[in-house]
């Protein structure tokens, strides 16, 4: 391989003369997981403008625009994710021989780590989580489902040969994961790269220790232990026993990315904004009609807003003005937030309206519902209410071949009681009007509270949202801006 390919692609070749067949490969150096042999396949996948897209979405999102370390992409994220299925796989293979693992199971799964964010777009989650579902409301869309499109895509506009259509069946199946027996599939090489039993795979293994690295958060479980002390029983993919709290650790840190980083206030008020520009831009460009054209989808980046900047159409100047503010950090503002209790959510979710708030103005207020941004925050461990750990199942070094679950209190009598939490969240897109909205959205909760209805045998009520006293604005709130600069 000639010095100018290396270059074009970025890569390092540590061949030598004195290396052996199984070093025969190109590798890329990553702050992750040191250097990642690339196979011919992958580069084959890498190399295409299809994968080469992945360098230009960022792999946190608006999260950028708080944490200046998160500036990695999907690019190299996939690549990871690729290195650890393979990993995985033939670790697997190497331990387990009678579980048949073929070179063909083990290209697989490692290019469906590879190729599984194919189908992300803008911004990541916020293109298929907040901006499809209001630009084509009921449309079923989903990146996994973009990632099937932009694999098609790829093979076919790069005449990708050395897979055949079995195997570009398996890839998908294994890229969008399943628990469903598959006929002429191994059941367990579908916790690999998508772990829909418990969310254990090499995907989150990635994000999570990439994110906490880039953006400076410390991660506190090891997931190399992980998949040196893992094995395969009655088709499923299993952990030594003393590996249970290594577990408990990385759900907790997903949590905590989430809760510290990931559902940030300002990262959110950011993520509303660009949603606008694009919802204003649509029209013209037609950006959510791309989902279905891969060819159109491989030019949509987070280089839609340098787009919109660089437009001259009158239709987009809203949008302009929109990601111009963004630039100034003149971005919606975060009103007040409150942690639900888990009975009151579905209450709080049909209740707590722009509507709603705008109907508990004083009569010197001016607000309109257009001021207003409701959100409810969902956050928790990786399964939702239950505890994850309730889905993983172990062995011990003293019987290898039989699972087993292992309760939470024999992990710590320090762990949670509950997983998942709702955070109500209030914004507006006129910062001026902060301190009327947040006195209409109390008076709303206090009018929720008292509603609802007491416990069998009690006075107060079964549950309340308390408002944070920390949050309440002062009826004459200093700008803090101006402050900084005069600093």
């Amino acid at each position: 391989m000639n010095q100018r390919t290396l270059l074009r692609r970025g890569f390092t070749d540590l061949d030598d003369p004195g290396d052996t067949v199984l070093d025969h490969s190109t590798h890329v150096k990553d702050p992750i997981h040191g250097y990642i042999p690339l196979s011919e396949d992958m580069l084959q996948i890498i190399d295409t403008p299809q994968f080469q897209r992945l360098r230009s979405l960022k792999q946190m999102g608006t999260s950028y625009f708080v944490f200046p370390g998160g500036s990695h992409n999907r690019f190299e994220h996939c690549i990871g994710t690729a290195f650890l299925a393979g990993e995985v796989v033939q670790g697997l293979a190497k331990r387990q021989p009678e579980l048949d693992i073929s070179a063909r199971d083990i290209r697989c799964v490692t290019l469906a780590g590879l190729c599984h964010d194919l189908g992300h777009g803008p911004f990541s989650h916020v293109f298929d989580n907040e901006f499809i579902p209001r630009a084509q409301p009921g449309a079923q869309w989903s990146h996994e489902m973009g990632s099937e499109m932009m694999l098609d895509h790829l093979i076919d506009d790069n005449a990708i040969d050395f897979l055949d259509s079995a195997d570009i069946a398996f890839i998908k199946q294994l890229i969008r994961g399943t628990t469903t027996p598959m006929r002429d599939e191994k059941m367990f090489l579908f916790d690999i790269v998508a772990n829909k039993r418990n969310g254990v795979d090499v995907d989150r293994f990635d994000y999570v220790q990439r994110d906490c690295y880039n953006v400076g958060e410390p991660s506190s479980y090891d997931f190399s232990r992980l998949i040196l002390n893992s094995r395969v029983i009655d088709d499923e993919i299993c952990y030594n026993q003393k590996e249970a709290f290594n577990l408990t650790e990385m759900f907790h840190t997903r949590y905590s990315m989430h809760k510290r980083v990931y559902s940030h206030r300002a990262a959110k008020a950011i993520e509303f904004m660009i949603v606008d520009a694009m919802l204003v831009a649509d029209p013209l460009l037609h950006i959510s009609q791309a989902v279905t054209d891969p060819r159109r989808y491989q030019a949509l980046t987070d280089n839609l807003l340098y787009d919109i900047e660089r437009s001259t159409e009158p239709e987009l100047q809203a949008a302009r003005d929109l990601i111009a503010r963004i630039h100034v950090r003149d971005t919606y503002k975060f009103v007040d937030e409150y942690i639900l209790p888990p009975d009151l959510v579905s209450a709080v979710d049909s209740s707590v309206t722009p509507a709603a708030i705008v109907g508990f103005r004083s009569d010197n207020d001016d607000f309109v519902e257009y001021d207003v941004l409701v959100d409810i925050c969902r956050i928790h461990f990786g399964k939702g209410s239950e505890n994850p750990i309730d889905h993983v199942r172990f062995f011990s070094k003293y019987n290898t071949t039989e699972k087993y679950h292992i309760g939470r209190e024999l992990i710590s009598i320090c762990v949670p009681e509950k997983y998942e939490e709702r955070i109500l969240r209030i914004y507006t897109r006129s910062p001026a009007k902060r301190s009327q909205i947040q006195r209409a959205a109390r008076r709303l909760i206090d009018k929720l509270n008292r509603s609802v209805p007491s416990s069998p045998g009690s006075s107060p009520p079964a549950s309340s949202i308390t408002p944070n006293r920390a949050l309440t604005i002062p009826a004459t709130p200093a700008n803090t801006k101006r402050r900084r600069l005069q600093l």
